[in-house]
Formats: structure tokens, C-alpha cells, sequence
């Protein structure tokens, strides 16, 4: 019985590749960094400076601590230089995400696509908690251990109007808990928060509640949730109203 030949891959066959949903070929890590290192460097261009300062400055560190402790300058400088580019990459992500959020500042949900920036210890509402049909401005919610935030995206009196709405039906639904409800104003203004300072800032608040408590405070406020479709004017969609992840990371 003759043998039949083994069928070999063509040598200019690719590999398989990886795609996104869409179909498009997913882009690799190094490519990501670099596409995020020139968005960001565009709009900051004090991005490349520090990433070179934080590189040569973990060098000499580490050259001058090898030289002390080990007599020899060369382990520093690798050592240096693995932690310089660690060091260098914190600048990025850290830069990056300022820039994407000035890219976003002023948008319909900017504040809320800040607060989902938070990665524990709030319970944000992905829809908006009040909303002024006429002038489309905007109210988010969220709560945690420190309490309750209510985020407005500016200092109009029709959004000050919202956040003192939305404190009385706090109020209402926790009658006389004792829960600190904190009012915050996203804006460069005297006693406003900057929206890249936001995630921080709420972060940085002190825990008044236990975990039970958050809990029990998130699960009455579930109360309050409501449809605002009606409410809204034609072509206004508050629960889409978030940015395009891809566009906050530069892409």
C-alpha cells in the first residue's frame, strides 16, 4: 500500500492570530504602551522627561548602593535600570490617565466614568441618579464605607438644585441613620474637586461605616432607583452616557 505524504504547513502560513469582538486583530502589549506613550505625550509633554529622569535616577541609586555594599558598580546599573523602567512605567499609567480624563472633562459623564475608575470600595450607580430634562445636567450616586457621595459635574444652580434633591430622598429612605451623605462638585473652583483628582478624592475618605452597614445602606438605596427614559428629551440617553473606555486609554 503506497504511503501517502504527509501534508506539510506552508512555510508562509501565519500563526493564528488573536481578535477582538469586532473582528479586528487584537493589538500587542508593547504596541498598547507605545500607542498610549504617544497620546499621552502629545497632550503632556513632560510625559518622556520623567520617564528618562525616573530611569537615570533609579541608576545612579543603584550604582552608588552596589558600590557601597557589594563593591562594584554593575549590578546597580541593572538593577537600576529594572526598577527605573518599573518606575518609569507608574509615570505613564499615571500621566495617561490624567490625560485621558482631560480628554473627557466636560463631556455628559465624565464624573461617572472617573468614579468607575475606582477599583474597591464604592458601590457606583451605572445610571444617573437625577437628571434635569431641560438641561440635560446630570447627578451620580455611590456608596461605601465612608457613606453615601453624590457627584455633581458642575457648580450650576440647576445642579446644585439636583444635589440638594437627591439629599432629601437620601434622607427620606434612611429616615435617622446615622450616614454621612457627602456632596461633591467636580470643577477647578474653590471647594470643587478636579475630575482627575475625583477617584482620589473619594478614596481617600474616612470610613464612618462598617461592612454590614454599607452593605444594609446600599440595599436601601436600591429604592431610589427610577426610570429616567420618560423624563428624557428625545435622542438623551443618561444610561449611555459614559465616554468610550478606549478613547479615555488614548486609543
Amino acid at each position: 500500500m503506497a504511503r501517502t505524504p504527509e501534508t506539510k504547513p506552508e512555510k508562509g502560513s501565519k500563526k493564528k492570530q488573536k481578535l477582538n469582538a469586532d473582528g479586528t486583530k487584537k493589538k500587542g502589549r508593547i504596541k498598547q504602551i507605545i500607542e498610549v506613550f504617544k497620546y499621552t505625550q502629545e497632550v503632556d509633554r513632560t510625559t518622556l522627561p520623567w520617564m528618562i529622569g525616573a530611569i537615570l535616577g533609579a541608576i545612579v541609586l543603584g550604582v552608588l548602593l552596589s558600590w557601597l555594599v557589594l563593591g562594584s558598580p554593575w549590578y546597580g546599573i541593572f538593577m537600576g535600570l529594572a526598577i527605573g523602567i518599573l518606575i518609569a512605567m507608574m509615570v505613564l499609567a499615571r500621566k495617561a490617565e490624567r490625560a485621558a480624563f482631560g480628554r473627557i472633562k466636560g463631556q455628559p459623564g465624565a464624573a461617572l466614568a472617573a468614579m468607575q475608575s475606582i477599583r474597591r470600595g464604592w458601590n457606583v450607580d451605572e445610571e444617573p441618579v437625577q437628571i434635569d430634562a431641560r438641561s440635560q445636567k446630570m447627578l451620580f450616586r455611590a456608596s461605601g464605607r465612608a457613606g453615601i457621595a453624590i457627584v455633581a459635574e458642575d457648580s450650576s444652580a440647576v445642579s446644585m438644585k439636583l444635589l440638594e434633591k437627591e439629599r432629601r430622598s437620601i434622607r427620606r429612605v434612611l429616615q435617622h441613620d446615622n450616614v454621612p451623605v457627602h456632596q461633591i462638585v467636580v470643577g477647578d473652583g474653590d471647594g470643587e474637586v478636579p475630575l482627575h483628582k475625583l477617584p482620589n478624592h473619594m478614596q481617600r475618605m474616612k470610613k464612618q461605616l462598617t461592612k454590614d452597614e454599607a452593605a444594609q445602606v446600599t440595599k436601601r438605596l436600591n429604592a431610589l432607583r427610577r426610570s429616567l427614559r420618560q423624563s428624557i428629551p428625545k435622542g438623551v440617553d443618561p444610561m449611555r452616557a459614559r465616554p468610550n473606555r478606549k478613547a479615555m486609554r488614548g486609543r
